[in-house]
């Protein structure tokens, strides 16, 4: 396991790989779009109040692996339920894997993705830690590029959300006996949608959770398995009921270093030096994560992945929380053994500056200098 963690890092670090593998791979299914889809249909959506749940689209692309474990060429159906053997892998044994990447729409109306590839390597990676048979890299971008296609008229104006598109790996085939499931499928759909958080901008208050624990080494909170989420829902839950918008989890041997967020990566800033917890097998390497790390350095600042004791937090300058879905969301409070720490929220904080980069780059607005964004064509 350990050195398929120390392959993985070397080809999820690697801006190089990036930028070789084929940006533009279609197969025919891709170059047709369902008969009853119009490009001139537009979504009766309020814009300007997305927030982040689920809205039911149009498509959803759907393909299952032959005995060998090969993928056969997917298909595009209509969004709906699916059909699963009550012995299912993914329902008796939690064999499952999702990921989450989003398209955006610019001012002159082409379509980006952002770094599709990375977030399927990293279903690669989970899916050898999961035993699970995985699409090739070439699959699962086409994937995402025929659903993001094929729901268009669901993908916000510019500036106001993004289309979140949610890849789905599951152990489909029955089994009784624990083992990998003979069958796995995967799936594709997609949803509008604006803020994570209900507070929308607003910097978030973050509870200290000292005795429920996300991951464990040894475990599987490297990877996106779905077994990692259920879990830390009623660390969430008590959470909110008291006020604060999420939960910041501690390792679970000495209780003493900060991991991360139940649905983000955190990073601290003290002074000119940038620092987030090192990924060591308990915490999930996000896309979002890594980007922040490379503007980061871009900007001059040092970047540090190391352990992090709680007891820095009261001394940091700024905290903020990176993801997919959060996008890079300022940390205003976190509360650590009954104690409020509270950081400056200003205009010119350090994680907006990323932010800003960040965007600027996804927007076209800055030059795409590592290949990070996919044109969907």
């Amino acid at each position: 396991m350990i050195r398929g963690a120390a392959i993985f890092r070397k080809l999820y670090q690697s801006s190089a790989l990036s930028s070789k593998v084929t940006a533009r791979y279609y197969t025919a299914q891709a170059a047709t779009q369902p008969a009853f889809y119009s490009d001139d249909e537009s979504a009766d959506i309020d814009w300007d109040n997305l927030g982040f749940h689920l809205m039911q689209t149009d498509y959803m692309y759907v393909t299952k692996s032959s005995e060998d474990g090969v993928f056969t060429q997917g298909e595009l159906n209509r969004y709906g339920n699916i059909q699963l053997s009550p012995s299912a892998g993914v329902l008796n044994y939690g064999q499952g894997l999702f990921e989450g990447t989003k398209a955006y729409r610019r001012e002159d109306g082409r379509i980006f993705l952002f770094r599709p590839h990375q977030n399927a390597i990293r279903m690669q990676f989970g899916a050898e830690r999961m035993c699970m048979a995985s699409p090739t890299t070439d699959q699962f971008v086409d994937a995402v590029k025929q659903t993001a296609l094929a729901n268009k008229r669901w993908i916000p104006p510019p500036g106001k959300g993004s289309l979140y598109i949610r890849p789905l790996l599951i152990g489909s085939g029955p089994i009784l006996g624990l083992a990998p499931a003979p069958e796995y499928t995967f799936l594709v759909y997609a949803c509008p949608v604006g803020n994570y958080f209900k507070q929308g901008t607003a910097p978030l208050n973050l509870y200290v959770e000292e005795d429920v624990h996300r991951a464990s080494r040894g475990g599987a909170g490297g990877v996106k398995s779905i077994t990692n989420y259920a879990p830390v829902l009623k660390a969430m839950k008590n959470a909110k009921e008291k006020g604060y918008s999420d939960v910041l989890y501690l390792d679970a041997v000495t209780k003493k270093y900060i991991e991360e967020v139940s649905s983000c990566n955190i990073f601290l800033v003290k002074g000119n030096v940038v620092s987030t917890p090192i990924a060591k097998g308990t915490i999930l390497e996000g896309v979002t994560r890594k980007s922040i790390m490379e503007i980061a350095l871009d900007l001059g600042y040092k970047v540090e992945e190391r352990l992090i004791e709680a007891d820095e937090l009261i001394t940091a300058d700024e905290v903020f929380c990176t993801g997919t879905a959060v996008g890079v969301a300022p940390v205003g409070s976190i509360t650590y053994k009954g104690q409020r720490i509270e950081y400056k929220i200003s205009s010119d904080l350090t994680c907006k500056q990323f932010y800003s980069r960040l965007v600027g780059i996804q927007r076209g607005v800055i030059a795409d200098e590592r290949d990070w964004i996919v044109e969907i064509e």
